[in-house]
C-alpha cells in the first residue's frame, strides 16, 4: 500500500508540474482552468518529412520525363535505321569460297565493301545502276545500246556508225570526214575551207571573189537555129553551156544583114542576163538581142563564105 501511495504522489506532482489540475474526489485528471494556450512546435523530422515527399514527387516527375525522351528517341532512331544500308566486310576465305561459288551475299539493305584491288576473270553483270566516284578506265572495246552524258567529257577518239547531236557542237581539233557530210542547216566557218570539189545549188558570196586558177564553166549545152539571113546552104552550130560558150557560122548564099543564129538557153536566167558577144576570126559588124531564155545574132553586112565564130558569156 504504502508503494501505491508513493506511486500516486509521485504521478500527481508530475501533472502539476505539467499545469494540470487533479481531483482529488473523484481520482481524475481534469484540465486546469485559466491556464494560457501554448503555441504548438514544429518538430524537425516532420518539416524533413514533408520535404522528402516533394523530393520524391519531382524525381518521379523526371524519371517519367526522361523515360518518355528515351522512349522517342529509340522510336526515331529505328525509323532513320530503316533507310540506311549496313556495311559487310568480307574476309580472304569469303572472298575465295564466291570465286567457286554462285552463292548470294547479304540483302540489299546491306553494302558489300571491297577496300583492296580486285580482279575479275570472268564476265561481270549489274543488274542494277551502277556509280562510280572515280574514274572509269576500259582496256578494250565498250559496247553500250545507249549513253547519255551530261557533263563535259573528253574522248581521244570515236569511231561511230552513226553520230546525231541535238546541240551545239563546238570541235576544236581537226575533224576528218571519209565520207560525205550532210547539212540540214546553215554553216559558218570562221577559219578557210579547202575542198578538191564544192558542189552547190547556189553560191552567193558577201566578199569579193577571187580566183587563182581558171573558171571552167559546165552544164548543158543550149540550143541553136540559123536565122533567116545565114544564106542558102549556110549552117551554124554550138559548144559550151550557158555562161560560156563558142557558136560556129558556115555562111551560105546571100547572107548577113540580118539575124543569122538563135540561141536559146537550157535553163532560163532568173531576170535578162548580161552577154558579151566576142566575133571571132572575122571582123564583122554584128549587134544581138536577149531575153531570159536566150540571144540572137544579127549581122548588118553581107557575108562571105568561109567559117567564122562568136564566143559569148552571159552573166545573170
Amino acid at each position: 500500500m504504502d508503494d501505491k501511495k508513493q506511486s500516486e504522489n509521485n504521478d500527481l506532482n508530475t501533472l502539476e508540474d505539467q499545469g494540470t489540475a487533479v481531483n482529488q474526489e473523484g481520482g481524475g485528471v481534469v484540465a486546469p482552468q485559466n491556464q494560457p494556450k501554448k503555441k504548438r512546435k514544429i518538430s524537425v523530422m516532420a518539416l524533413i518529412s514533408r520535404v522528402n515527399i516533394y523530393l520524391l514527387f519531382f524525381i518521379l516527375v523526371v524519371v517519367v520525363a526522361g523515360l518518355i525522351v528515351f522512349i522517342g528517341y529509340q522510336r526515331d532512331q529505328e525509323g532513320s535505321g530503316q533507310d540506311q544500308i549496313g556495311t559487310e566486310r568480307l574476309t580472304a576465305e569469303e572472298l575465295q569460297e564466291l570465286a567457286q561459288s554462285d552463292t548470294r551475299i547479304g540483302d540489299p539493305q546491306q553494302l558489300l565493301t571491297v577496300e583492296s584491288n580486285t580482279i575479275f576473270t570472268g564476265q561481270v553483270l549489274v543488274r542494277d545502276n551502277l556509280d562510280v566516284a572515280g574514274q572509269i578506265s576500259v582496256g578494250g572495246s565498250l559496247s553500250l545500246p545507249g549513253i547519255t552524258v551530261s557533263g563535259t567529257s573528253n574522248f581521244e577518239e570515236i569511231q561511230a556508225e552513226s553520230l546525231s547531236i541535238g546541240g551545239d557542237t563546238n570541235i576544236q581539233g581537226q575533224l576528218t570526214v571519209d565520207g560525205g557530210i550532210a547539212v540540214g542547216g546553215g554553216g559558218s566557218f570562221g577559219g578557210n575551207l579547202s575542198a578538191p570539189l564544192v558542189t552547190a545549188g547556189q553560191l552567193q558570196l558577201e566578199g569579193d571573189l577571187q580566183v587563182t586558177r581558171h573558171i571552167d564553166t559546165g552544164g548543158p549545152s543550149p540550143s541553136v537555129n540559123s536565122g533567116n539571113r545565114i544564106g542558102s546552104g549556110g549552117t551554124v552550130s554550138i559548144s559550151g553551156s550557158d555562161t560560156a560558150g563558142t557558136v560556129t557560122i558556115n555562111p551560105g548564099g546571100g547572107a548577113g544583114n540580118g539575124a543569122i543564129a538563135n540561141i536559146t538557153f537550157a535553163n532560163a536566167f532568173n531576170q535578162t542576163p548580161h552577154i558579151v558577144v566576142t566575133p571571132v576570126g572575122r571582123s564583122v559588124s554584128y549587134y544581138i538581142t536577149r531575153t531570159t531564155t536566150g540571144f540572137t545574132i544579127h549581122v548588118t553586112q553581107s557575108l562571105s563564105s568561109g567559117s567564122f565564130a562568136f564566143d559569148y558569156h552571159a552573166f545573170d
